[in-house]
């Protein structure tokens, strides 16, 4: 089948569709404006959409909120069990979104039922056992130097220079990586979540990273997140640690860092947030949950499995289809919101009911949830205070977001500022 041209094949409602009348997932829509591309879906095709991924593979988008909380409850029917999949025979083994479908293996993130119960029962109380206020210093500590990187020269790039680099630096902090090694990680993991045909090449890289972090762990056990992992009485396979650690790191990477972006970027061209750079913290808070609903950083999730014929919605789902998890779809979706009464801003300040960190058996542990709020709220907090007149430097309709369906923050965010000097903080 050849791959149609995504940017031209629009349908009359304006989603990109392919010969067979799937959505396509690809193309600028996804990029510019998703929100506007999920109503035409929903509008067109209801809330399960059939789509077309990269070579012509063929899924399910669910982006109805009703919907996408029935698949990610019930792990009988929708189990996270890609052995299931009905389109194993058609991919290639350099197949660029295989990293984020994964085939089958022994960790947290591609087990089901009682396999899955025990890698949660590892990784949970590893996290659980980092310190929020040690964390939280450690945080602070890693944003005072980055910033001291270019707090003198009066502009900077907020995403590559500090969004992007803070949550691998803490990361690296939490599981005992050298800090030197945060900006290696960081590249690799971006590649590797662009789903671009670097992809694979990138994942096997950082595979290598984690068994030689292991094997350092093993001779010489440290106050670390990989060390307490190992000292769990339940035997475990290298394979397995290896396969937790890139989950826990993966995971807590570029969702931390677009948080981080996403939030910045709200305050800097939304008055409602100007207060944030006045020392109003709470500012700060409002403006990371509305980013979690309206603009979440991980948009579409790989992936749930059907296990016997059935309905989902006005969809006829057959065992085996793959169904990828419309998080951001399912947040707008107008079933569940209600906006305040003059229809200015959505009236879910304080409310957590959206799935930026999913839902159900495989949502993101409580534990890891805290780590990246953490992280994101302490890099902002210190970005703000050491730079309280932060600006944008391009118009805000200039910004370019990272070129992936399954993931939305920006390529780049350019800011000016007053130079301030710097306070000596490592990093």
């Amino acid at each position: 089948m050849t791959r149609p041209d995504y940017n031209t094949a629009i349908s009359p409602g304006g989603c990109p569709v392919a010969p067979n009348g799937a959505v396509t997932l690809d193309g600028p829509g996804f990029h510019t404006d998703p929100a506007l591309l999920y109503t035409r879906m929903r509008s067109e095709y209801g809330p399960v959409v059939a789509v077309e991924l990269i070579g012509g593979i063929p899924a399910w988008l669910v982006i109805g909120y009703r919907e996408l909380h029935q698949v990610t409850t019930d792990g009988l029917l929708f189990p996270r069990d890609s052995s299931l999949w009905n389109q194993w025979p058609a991919i290639a083994p350099d197949w660029p979104l295989l990293p984020m479908v994964g085939r089958p293996q022994p960790g947290i993130y591609f087990t089901a039922g009682a396999a899955h119960a025990r890698h949660v029962g590892l990784v949970e109380p590893a996290l659980e056992s980092v310190d929020p206020f040690a964390l939280r210093t450690a945080c602070e500590q890693l944003a005072d130097g980055l910033i001291d990187r270019f707090c003198g020269r009066g502009y900077a790039d907020v995403v590559t220079e500090f969004a992007e680099l803070l949550p691998v630096l803490t990361l690296a902090w939490i599981m005992g990586v050298p800090e030197s090694d945060g900006p290696y990680l960081a590249q690799t993991m971006q590649t590797l979540c662009d789903g671009g045909p670097e992809a694979p090449a990138a994942y096997q890289r950082f595979a290598e990273y984690m068994q030689q972090l292991l094997a350092q762990k093993k001779a010489a056990p440290g106050q670390d997140l990989v060390s307490r992992m190992l000292a769990h009485p339940a035997p475990f396979a290298d394979e397995e640690y290896v396969l937790n650690m890139q989950s826990v790191t993966a995971a807590g990477h570029l969702p931390t860092a677009d948080w981080i972006g996403n939030s910045i970027r709200l305050m800097l061209v939304d008055d409602r947030f100007a207060a944030a750079f006045g020392a109003a913290r709470h500012s700060i808070g409002q403006a990371m949950t509305e980013v979690l609903w309206e603009d979440t950083p991980t948009q579409i999730l790989a992936g749930r499995w059907v296990s016997r014929d059935t309905r989902l919605g006005e969809a006829l789902v057959r065992r085996g289809d793959m169904l990828l998890l419309g998080l951001a779809a399912a947040n707008a979706d107008p079933h569940i919101r209600q906006y305040s009464g003059d229809g200015a801003e959505p009236a879910h300040s304080g409310n957590a009911a959206h799935f930026a960190f999913g839902h159900g058996e495989y949502r993101c542990p409580y534990p890891a949830q805290q780590i990246a709020e953490i992280i994101a709220r302490t890099g902002i907090e210190v970005l703000l205070d050491r730079l309280p007149d932060l600006d944008l430097a391009v118009p805000a309709g200039s910004l370019v977001r990272r070129p992936s369906p399954f993931l939305r923050g920006f390529i780049s965010l350019p800011v000016d500022f007053t130079p301030v000097p710097a306070v000596g903080g490592g990093s």
